[in-house]
Protein backbone atom coordinates (compact mmCIF):
# COMPACT_ATOMS: atom_id res chain seq x y z
CA UNK A 1 0.00 0.00 0.00
CA UNK A 2 2.58 2.48 0.89
CA UNK A 3 5.05 1.46 -1.59
CA UNK A 4 2.47 1.74 -4.49
CA UNK A 5 1.38 5.12 -3.84
CA UNK A 6 0.24 6.61 -7.17
CA UNK A 7 2.18 9.71 -8.38
CA UNK A 8 -0.83 11.99 -8.94
CA UNK A 9 -1.72 10.75 -5.07
CA UNK A 10 2.13 11.72 -4.03
CA UNK A 11 2.50 14.32 -5.31
CA UNK A 12 -0.60 16.07 -3.67
CA UNK A 13 0.32 15.01 -0.41
CA UNK A 14 3.03 16.45 -0.56
CA UNK A 15 1.85 19.55 -2.27
CA UNK A 16 -0.39 19.40 1.26
CA UNK A 17 2.31 18.77 3.79
CA UNK A 18 4.27 22.06 2.68
CA UNK A 19 1.26 23.83 2.49
CA UNK A 20 0.72 22.52 6.13
CA UNK A 21 4.27 23.64 6.98
CA UNK A 22 3.98 26.94 5.61
CA UNK A 23 0.70 27.46 7.66
CA UNK A 24 2.32 26.28 10.79
CA UNK A 25 5.36 28.61 9.93
CA UNK A 26 2.40 31.63 9.60
CA UNK A 27 1.21 30.48 13.02
CA UNK A 28 -2.36 29.68 12.11
CA UNK A 29 -4.57 28.43 14.43
CA UNK A 30 -5.14 24.45 13.85
CA UNK A 31 -9.23 25.14 13.02
CA UNK A 32 -7.63 27.27 9.70
CA UNK A 33 -5.31 24.56 8.41
CA UNK A 34 -6.01 22.29 5.48
CA UNK A 35 -3.34 19.08 6.79
CA UNK A 36 -3.83 18.87 10.38
CA UNK A 37 -2.73 15.40 10.25
CA UNK A 38 0.94 14.35 10.73
CA UNK A 39 2.66 12.06 7.98
CA UNK A 40 3.37 9.96 10.79
CA UNK A 41 -0.32 9.75 12.26
CA UNK A 42 -1.51 9.41 8.43
CA UNK A 43 0.25 6.61 7.93
CA UNK A 44 -1.27 5.04 10.96
CA UNK A 45 -5.00 5.70 10.29
CA UNK A 46 -4.11 4.34 6.83
CA UNK A 47 -2.99 0.76 8.32
CA UNK A 48 -6.22 0.74 11.06
CA UNK A 49 -8.55 1.32 8.11
CA UNK A 50 -6.64 -1.38 6.08
CA UNK A 51 -6.81 -3.68 8.89
CA UNK A 52 -10.35 -2.89 10.14
CA UNK A 53 -13.45 -5.57 9.18
CA UNK A 54 -15.48 -5.50 6.12
CA UNK A 55 -17.92 -2.55 6.57
CA UNK A 56 -18.07 1.18 5.48
CA UNK A 57 -15.00 3.77 6.13
CA UNK A 58 -15.79 6.86 7.86
CA UNK A 59 -13.83 10.37 8.40
CA UNK A 60 -14.92 13.11 10.41
CA UNK A 61 -13.40 16.40 9.40
CA UNK A 62 -12.17 16.39 5.54
CA UNK A 63 -9.71 19.47 5.99
CA UNK A 64 -7.91 20.19 2.85
CA UNK A 65 -8.28 15.72 2.07
CA UNK A 66 -4.46 14.82 3.01
CA UNK A 67 -5.77 12.09 5.63
CA UNK A 68 -8.58 11.43 3.12
CA UNK A 69 -5.91 10.42 0.57
CA UNK A 70 -4.59 8.40 2.70
CA UNK A 71 -7.68 6.43 3.84
CA UNK A 72 -8.20 5.77 -0.15
CA UNK A 73 -4.97 3.58 0.04
CA UNK A 74 -6.99 1.76 2.30
CA UNK A 75 -9.89 1.81 0.55
CA UNK A 76 -8.26 0.32 -2.56
CA UNK A 77 -6.85 -2.72 -0.69
CA UNK A 78 -10.45 -2.66 1.05
CA UNK A 79 -12.41 -2.53 -1.89
CA UNK A 80 -14.75 -0.20 -0.49
CA UNK A 81 -15.36 3.84 -0.97
CA UNK A 82 -14.31 6.54 1.72
CA UNK A 83 -17.23 8.76 3.15
CA UNK A 84 -15.78 11.79 4.51
CA UNK A 85 -17.64 14.68 6.36
CA UNK A 86 -16.82 18.63 6.24
CA UNK A 87 -18.28 21.82 7.53
CA UNK A 88 -16.05 24.26 6.38
CA UNK A 89 -16.82 25.58 2.56
CA UNK A 90 -12.82 26.90 2.06
CA UNK A 91 -11.78 23.40 3.38
CA UNK A 92 -14.49 21.88 1.21
CA UNK A 93 -13.10 23.33 -1.45
CA UNK A 94 -9.54 22.13 -1.10
CA UNK A 95 -10.57 18.96 -0.16
CA UNK A 96 -12.13 18.72 -4.05
CA UNK A 97 -9.40 19.95 -5.87
CA UNK A 98 -7.01 17.34 -4.02
CA UNK A 99 -9.51 14.57 -4.66
CA UNK A 100 -9.77 15.85 -8.30
CA UNK A 101 -5.88 16.59 -8.61
CA UNK A 102 -5.12 12.75 -6.89
CA UNK A 103 -7.43 11.33 -9.37
CA UNK A 104 -9.55 9.39 -6.49
CA UNK A 105 -12.90 11.40 -6.73
CA UNK A 106 -14.23 8.06 -7.46
CA UNK A 107 -13.19 6.47 -3.88
CA UNK A 108 -14.43 9.18 -2.30
CA UNK A 109 -18.41 10.58 -1.33
CA UNK A 110 -17.48 14.28 0.32
CA UNK A 111 -20.66 15.01 2.01
CA UNK A 112 -21.05 18.66 2.76
CA UNK A 113 -22.47 19.49 6.48
CA UNK A 114 -22.50 18.86 10.20
CA UNK A 115 -21.19 14.86 10.34
CA UNK A 116 -24.04 14.83 13.54
CA UNK A 117 -26.79 15.55 11.10
CA UNK A 118 -25.52 12.27 8.73
CA UNK A 119 -23.80 10.14 10.82
CA UNK A 120 -26.84 8.19 12.21
CA UNK A 121 -27.58 7.01 8.61
CA UNK A 122 -24.67 4.91 8.09
CA UNK A 123 -24.71 1.07 9.10
CA UNK A 124 -21.93 -1.79 9.29
CA UNK A 125 -19.38 0.85 9.93
CA UNK A 126 -15.88 -0.90 10.17
CA UNK A 127 -13.81 2.07 10.20
CA UNK A 128 -14.03 5.85 11.76
CA UNK A 129 -11.67 8.58 11.56
CA UNK A 130 -12.09 11.62 14.35
CA UNK A 131 -10.35 14.67 13.31
CA UNK A 132 -13.09 17.90 13.47
CA UNK A 133 -13.59 20.23 17.04
CA UNK A 134 -12.80 17.88 20.40
CA UNK A 135 -16.16 19.29 21.61
CA UNK A 136 -17.59 17.33 18.93
CA UNK A 137 -15.99 14.23 19.88
CA UNK A 138 -18.39 12.48 22.20
CA UNK A 139 -21.67 12.92 20.10
CA UNK A 140 -19.76 11.44 16.68
CA UNK A 141 -18.60 8.63 19.00
CA UNK A 142 -22.12 8.02 20.53
CA UNK A 143 -23.44 7.96 17.08
CA UNK A 144 -21.08 6.01 15.10
CA UNK A 145 -20.51 3.46 17.97
CA UNK A 146 -24.13 1.33 18.14
CA UNK A 147 -23.49 1.31 13.80
CA UNK A 148 -20.23 -0.36 14.21
CA UNK A 149 -19.71 -3.75 13.05
CA UNK A 150 -18.26 -6.13 15.24
CA UNK A 151 -14.06 -5.38 15.76
CA UNK A 152 -14.47 -2.29 14.28
CA UNK A 153 -12.28 0.77 14.86
CA UNK A 154 -12.40 4.56 15.65
CA UNK A 155 -9.20 6.43 15.73
CA UNK A 156 -9.48 10.08 16.81
CA UNK A 157 -7.18 12.68 16.48
CA UNK A 158 -5.21 15.38 18.58
CA UNK A 159 -6.18 13.77 22.10
CA UNK A 160 -2.34 14.39 23.48
CA UNK A 161 -1.49 17.49 22.20
CA UNK A 162 -5.07 18.94 22.81
CA UNK A 163 -5.59 16.67 25.96
CA UNK A 164 -7.51 19.63 28.23
CA UNK A 165 -10.08 19.81 25.54
CA UNK A 166 -10.35 16.01 24.65
CA UNK A 167 -10.37 15.05 28.40
CA UNK A 168 -14.24 13.99 28.57
CA UNK A 169 -14.12 12.05 25.56
CA UNK A 170 -10.54 10.28 26.55
CA UNK A 171 -12.32 9.37 29.65
CA UNK A 172 -15.46 8.11 28.09
CA UNK A 173 -13.94 6.19 26.01
CA UNK A 174 -11.62 4.59 28.18
CA UNK A 175 -14.81 3.98 30.96
CA UNK A 176 -16.94 2.47 28.14
CA UNK A 177 -17.39 -1.39 28.32
CA UNK A 178 -18.61 -1.79 24.59
CA UNK A 179 -14.78 -1.14 23.65
CA UNK A 180 -11.24 -1.91 24.03
CA UNK A 181 -9.33 1.38 24.17
CA UNK A 182 -5.28 2.61 24.48
CA UNK A 183 -3.91 6.23 24.08
CA UNK A 184 -1.08 5.81 20.71
CA UNK A 185 1.84 8.58 21.20
CA UNK A 186 2.33 8.76 17.03
CA UNK A 187 1.89 12.18 15.82
CA UNK A 188 -0.52 14.57 18.10
CA UNK A 189 -2.07 11.26 19.96
CA UNK A 190 -4.50 9.24 18.37
CA UNK A 191 -7.30 7.57 20.88
CA UNK A 192 -7.80 3.69 19.40
CA UNK A 193 -10.85 2.14 20.15
CA UNK A 194 -11.89 -1.13 18.47
CA UNK A 195 -15.71 -2.26 19.42
CA UNK A 196 -15.93 -5.58 21.68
Amino acid sequence: MFHQIPTAVWNRMQYLEALDNEQRRLGLPVAERLCAITPEGARFIALMAVAAPRGACLEVGTGGGYSGLWLTLACTERGNKLTTFELDEHKVKTARETFKEAGVESMIDLVVGDAKDHLHRYQNVAFCFLDAAKSEYIDCYETVLPNMVEGGMIVADNVITRKETSEPFIQRVLNDARVDAVMVPIGKGKMLCRKK
